[in-house]
């Protein structure tokens, strides 16, 4: 080599990238960029890097330089896996957000963003070698199979060649070949990602070109009827003559199989080169057709809408305080199509999966495929394509859950928070423990977007703001078309059960109710917010409890499945008929679930078809909607289950509502707990009466004078308001203070109880007492082997919360580089709820 080929290039820059990294550490890592990716890499771009001795993963470049680590020698990335960006400037600016307000690292908000077929997927590929003698080895039966699918040069991944010799598992045999040199395995990286794909066919290209060649093809097909019969429905289909290029589009191969054309003849005509088969990438949703029916609204939500509009004229975020069915979606319907026709993008969120198939298909009505769907129940593909069709422009609007938020927008007009009490919102494990109404109210901020919050019954501190002038605020007080609210009324369960008045869980008065509404052709929904049977078993001679060997709670029984299970770690184990302490059979459950209540109802309502709604029920991809369709159409007429029935579905033949067990929710340790009975007691009761027939509500309640009950019956929300609100001032619990859970844990009881300990004082040292409360032990002070203890930080409003979290946030680091706490962890939730 001459000297000349080792002069290096003084003018050629090396350029680094950092990388966000989706793991839990504090700092970007950053990585030198291979020459052949210099004018190829850009901010927001995914690559593949090596992490540690054997991990690859997919990052996002937060940012491109070129300045060389100093601590530490960059590695080369390994692959760019985008030709345009996946993250746009505003979702990282976004993310970043996330991560300092809810003191968690942008690595963590990066995993909970962005989906898992946007994730790099290492497998193994395996291949023969060549120099290997097989002679010279005795194979066992699963190894020749093995060799005999490597026949050739080609690779084939371990996991498909598991599949063709007929092995669950073949690592074993794996290993067995390449210590005999017989095989070579290579480490593969691949894209979870991939896009659907449809056979289509076209007519050749030369052919389509000359209507005389297609005139001699047709002519020496006369005596093959089927295969002219193929090109006849083509020609059909395909206006080839009015428009050439409609060839290249070709036709859907299904298509012509199901209108009873013959697959072979096709196949032959495709071997004869008179047709060509390709595959073309296709959507994984159907086609929706938009219909011309269009919203019109009445009176009162034309001038609801328009005191939204001028409330956006000097605010950027407006309350929207409406009755349950006083008609807030075709508000919503109408100020999206305004949105998008000005060229603006816009994110619908919801609470609950269960909410989006009834509001879906009412929006898909209208906006067609310019909508998108994004939700956990889809699979990873699916919402990689949502991802896509929006960060394309293909889909302008979004209807989806929280982790919507994360999507790839680039110009929002409009978010609406629908039903923005909801703690649904929260996302609870793992981090970022986000909020998705106070995240999307910032996502608006970061595009200069409006917002809608929307709710028949406000949270504390979204109406707090609202009466404070910060948002806007609208009232709709009247239900819409001919409706009208429901009547409430309570049924005392003390008086029924000293009159004997009452079978199992239901009251004589509500059965008789139940009996009525059916009899009238109406249907009933039964609302408990517990799942499962029952909460629990107990003996009746010793009165012991079974409990989860890892976290300090009982076990639920479930009937169903003749099981009890955790509903904090999933623990279960078969029903017992044994007594654990003394041995006895005398074992009977104590309180009720969803599933106990439907199987009483149809005892004492029988003949007519009932189901269940709750987290039990509604864990496939489609079954939550199946029993909400087969509910809305009268095929079932009571429907059992949990706060899921609570949230904003539309039943327009609902005669009663019954709430099985007011009290059960008041007693609950939180201090929102009146706050939250009185949202869903109010919610659930809204889904009666939903059309000119007056629906009516039954509370059964031990306590029938209690002060929460008023407001509630008369469904007047500022009296709770008032009374709650003052509460809070009292006590200085949000909207007038901030909250911060620290929730130590550690696999033993006294290292958690120390740690504690430590952590209050060295926070008190550098914050003082006042906003302090702690240590405490939970109600539940065991979840998952470890014990837990909160310390809770309740912040004036007028304090500097940055400074603050960067107190907690070095006393935390303090305190885990301790040794003796070396196994300790903190979970900081900002906002809890």
């Amino acid at each position: 080599m001459s000297e000349a080929a080792l002069i290096v290039d003084p003018n050629l820059r090396t350029y680094f990238v950092d990388a966000i990294l989706p793991l839990p550490i504090p700092r970007l890592f950053t990585y030198r960029v291979p020459r052949e990716l210099d004018n190829n890499i850009s901010v927001g771009s995914r690559i593949v890097v090596p992490f540690g001795k054997t991990k690859l993963l997919t990052g996002i470049v937060a940012a491109v330089h070129e300045n060389p680590p100093k601590k530490y020698e960059a590695k080369y990335l390994m692959d760019l896996l985008d030709e345009e960006p996946t993250v746009n400037s505003l979702q990282l600016r976004f993310f970043k957000w996330m991560a300092d307000y809810y003191m968690c690292t942008i690595g963590e908000v990066l995993q909970a963003a962005l989906p898992s077929g946007l994730k790099i997927d290492t497998t193994s590929l395996v291949q023969r070698n060549p120099y290997f003698r097989e002679e010279e080895f005795v194979l066992s039966i699963e190894e020749q199979l093995v060799l005999e699918q490597l026949a050739d040069d080609s690779t084939i991944e371990s996991a498909k060649l598991a599949e063709l010799v007929g092995q669950k598992y073949i690592s074993k045999v794996l290993r067995s070949l390449v210590a005999k040199e017989a095989i070579l395995v290579i480490d593969h990286v691949r894209e979870k990602f991939t896009p659907k794909t449809k056979k289509y066919i076209k007519l050749d290209d030369e052919i389509a070109a000359s209507e005389t060649m297609i005139e001699e093809v047709v002519n020496n097909l006369e005596k093959k009827p089927k295969q002219l019969e193929v090109l006849m429905a083509y020609l059909r289909d395909v206006p080839l003559f009015e428009n050439p290029e409609a060839n290249t589009a070709g036709l859907a191969r299904d298509e012509l199989v199901n209108q009873g054309i013959s697959a072979s003849s096709i196949q032959t005509l495709i071997k004869n080169n008179v047709l060509s088969l390709f595959e073309k990438e296709v959507s994984r949703f159907p086609t929706v057709i938009k219909t011309k029916r269009q919203v019109t609204l009445e009176p009162e939500q034309e001038k609801a809408k328009t005191a939204l509009l001028e409330w956006f004229e000097e605010k950027d975020i407006a309350l929207l305080h409406g009755i349950t069915g006083s008609g807030k979606t075709e508000i919503y319907i109408d100020l999206i199509r305004e949105s998008i026709n000005n060229g603006h993008q816009v994110l619908y969120l919801l609470p609950e999966i269960a909410l989006t198939s009834q509001i879906v298909t009412r929006l898909q009505y209208v906006f067609g495929n310019e909508m998108g769907v994004f939700h956990s129940k889809f699979s990873a593909n699916e919402r990689v394509e949502v991802w896509q069709s929006l960060s394309k422009a293909e889909i302008n609007l979004i209807v989806g859950v929280r982790s919507s938020v994360f999507l790839p927008f680039t110009d929002l007009g409009l978010v609406i928070i629908d039903e923005e009490h909801e703690p649904s919102f929260k996302q609870f494990d793992p981090a970022p423990r986000y909020h998705a109404r106070d995240s999307g109210l910032m996502l608006a901020s970061m595009h200069k977007a409006k917002t809608i919050l929307g709710t028949a019954t406000p949270s504390l501190e979204s109406f707090f703001l609202a009466k404070s002038g910060l948002y806007g605020y609208v009232r709709l007080d009247k239900r819409y078309g001919e409706s009208q609210l429901p009547a409430l009324d309570t049924i005392d369960l003390s008086r029924a059960k000293k009159t004997k008045t009452i079978r199992g869980n239901f009251s004589e008065e509500l059965i008789s109710a139940i009996k009525d509404t059916l009899d009238d052709d109406q249907q009933v929904i039964v609302f408990q917010n517990r799942r499962g049977y029952a909460p629990f078993l107990s003996c009746d001679v010793c009165s012991w409890v079974p409990q989860c060997p890892h976290c300090d709670v009982s076990l639920t029984f479930h009937q169903y499945n003749r099981e009890l299970r955790c509903h904090y770690c999933g623990f279960k184990t078969p029903m017992i008929s044994t007594c654990g302490a003394c041995g006895s059979h005398e074992l009977k459950t104590v309180s009720f679930g969803t599933e106990q209540l439907e199987e009483e109802i149809k005892t004492y309502v029988p003949g007519f078809e009932v189901k269940r709604l709750d987290v039990d029920t509604a864990k496939g991809k489609t079954t939550h909607q199946r029993i909400i369709n087969d509910f809305d159409s009268g095929k079932t007429k009571i429907l059992v289950g949990t706060q899921m029935v609570a949230k904003g579905l539309d039943f327009a033949n609902v005669g009663l509502v019954a709430i099985i067990d007011l009290d059960k929710m008041l007693r609950f340790p939180d201090f929102r707990s009146v706050e939250r009975t009185f949202q869903l007691a109010l919610q659930v009761a809204g889904r009666a009466g939903r059309s000119e027939r007056k629906g009516k509500v039954l509370i059964q309640t031990y306590n029938p004078d209690q002060s929460i009950i008023y407001p509630i019956l008369h469904q007047n929300y500022e009296d709770f308001y008032n009374a709650e609100i003052e509460e809070r001032r009292l006590f200085n619990y949000p909207p007038y203070a901030r909250l911060i859970r620290l929730t130590i844990r550690d696999f033993e009881n006294q290292v958690a109880a120390q740690a504690s300990m430590q952590l209050y004082q060295m926070l008190v040292a550098k914050l003082g007492e006042a906003m302090l409360l702690g240590p405490i032990i939970p109600v539940i002070s065991k979840i998952r082997d470890r014990y837990l203890r909160e310390v809770f930080l309740k912040i004036n409003r007028k304090k500097d919360i940055k400074q603050i979290k960067a107190v907690v946030s070095q006393c935390l680091v303090e305190l885990l580089s301790e040794k003796s706490f070396r196994k300790t962890s903190v979970i900081i939730d900002v906002d809890p709820i």
